[in-house]
């Protein structure tokens, strides 16, 4: 079972040290083992955070995501090996960026086709188009963007109107020869519809939160949950962890350019969720794809999903930052490679994702644990909060 005493110390100091609330649940073979809420879901109003107030997930909603393409990939419905262009036709010719060493920049065809493989594992060549307000950017992420005005200046446009409109585009690089975190996301998104004929929140809600009983999960508002979020804070500019106001309430516009579930209409990054509700996922992916008896995928689909498909090259160049060292990259989750490298006192394996807004959430198939933890702070702090959290959740652990 394990003692979770010093698990409750250290999300309560992170409330004493500022942090408006935060939430964590952590289970094992379908049993509950932690479930803890600290601080609020509304500081001004002094509401206390419960089991039934809903995060922004960011990011986090990759997990979800990429488990559904992973159904779809054990029907047969596609192949990784497949080129992007048969499901989207306008990007059959795409073209890449090479960068000369007098600094000039070559557009020219790419050598081999984007395939789903790249937009499963991030390795085609584009990040996120720049937010509102946004000064500095990659190069491509602006190019991005300026394809895309005439349906930001629309006010709302489909995924598939944003797919379309960014496919004219250099990429950054060879599809398969870097990792770069972005619009991949957006284009597995956009798989799923093609595929299943409907918008891909329809997909994931119809074939994996309606089988998991995730009644609480979802990618737009409905019924009580707007009563249930929590409110959006953001961390002051030139504020100190522990200053009595360095965190304050997103305004409205911030909030409405964020790729969240108040914001951008088409980008596929708005589940709204909370930590036990998403247990659920992750305990059918820690238990071989089975949840309260019922099979909802395969097992060895689970073990593909979560292998390391980076070169050790594309590891040490693109993912060895301080948050993603120790780890690999499968299909839209990380996976632990080296417990030494990564400082982490968890299971090589274990694997998951998180997301800008503060949610963190990992697998291990090896022991059948899970862990859900959930803040919404921007920036997120992840260095800070998640890897202190991760180091005592495991700790906790028999």
């Amino acid at each position: 079972m394990g003692d979770f005493k010093k698990l409750d110390e250290l999300l309560q100091r992170f409330v004493d040290e500022g942090l408006p609330g935060c939430s964590c649940t952590i289970a094992k073979r379908g049993e509950i083992l932690y479930d803890g809420y600290f601080g609020y879901s509304d500081v001004e109003n002094k509401v206390p955070l419960n089991d039934r107030n809903v995060f922004r997930q960011a990011s986090l909603t990759k997990v979800a995501m990429y488990t559904m393409a992973m159904k779809l990939f054990e029907q047969g419905k596609f192949r990784m090996t497949d080129p992007l262009y048969e499901y989207f036709p306008e990007w059959k010719n795409t073209m890449k960026r090479v960068y000369q060493p007098d600094g000039r920049v070559d557009i020219v065809p790419v050598e081999k086709p984007i395939t789903i493989k790249n937009i499963m594992n991030m390795t085609m060549g584009m990040p996120y188009q720049m937010f509102t307000g946004q000064t500095v950017a990659h190069p491509v992420a602006r190019e991005m963007t300026e394809k895309m005005q005439p349906l930001i200046d629309k006010g709302y446009y489909t995924l598939r109107e944003q797919i379309k409109a960014v496919a004219e585009v250099p990429i950054a690089f060879e599809p398969g020869t870097h990792w770069l975190y972005g619009f991949a996301s957006e284009l597995t998104a956009g798989l799923l519809e093609v595929i299943e004929g409907k918008p891909a929140e329809l997909v994931i809600k119809e074939q994996l939160f309606e089988p998991l009983g995730m009644d609480s999960s979802a990618n737009f508002i409905f019924g009580d949950l707007a009563e249930r979020l929590v409110k959006n804070y953001y961390f002051a500019p030139g504020k100190k962890l522990g200053d009595p106001d360095a965190y304050r309430v997103m305004p409205a516009d911030r909030e409405a350019g964020m790729a969240g579930p108040l914001g951008t209409v088409s980008g596929f990054q708005r589940v709204i969720t909370n930590s036990r509700d998403y247990t659920k996922l992750m305990q059918m992916l820690a238990n071989g794809g089975v949840y309260n008896g019922e099979r909802i995928m395969g097992k060895k689909t689970i073990e593909l999903m979560s292998t390391n498909t980076l070169s050790r090259e594309i590891l040490e160049n693109d993912f060895s930052d301080l948050y993603n060292c120790g780890y690999g990259y499968g299909y839209g989750v990380r996976t632990l490679m080296d417990k030494y490298e990564g400082h982490c006192n968890g299971s090589i394996g274990q694997f998951g994702w998180t997301g800008g807004t503060g949610t963190w959430a990992e697998a291990d198939p090896s022991e059948g644990v899970s862990i859900v933890y959930m803040h919404n702070l921007q920036p997120n702090m992840e260095q800070y909060f998640h890897l202190r959290m991760r180091a005592v959740a495991q700790g906790c652990l028999e």
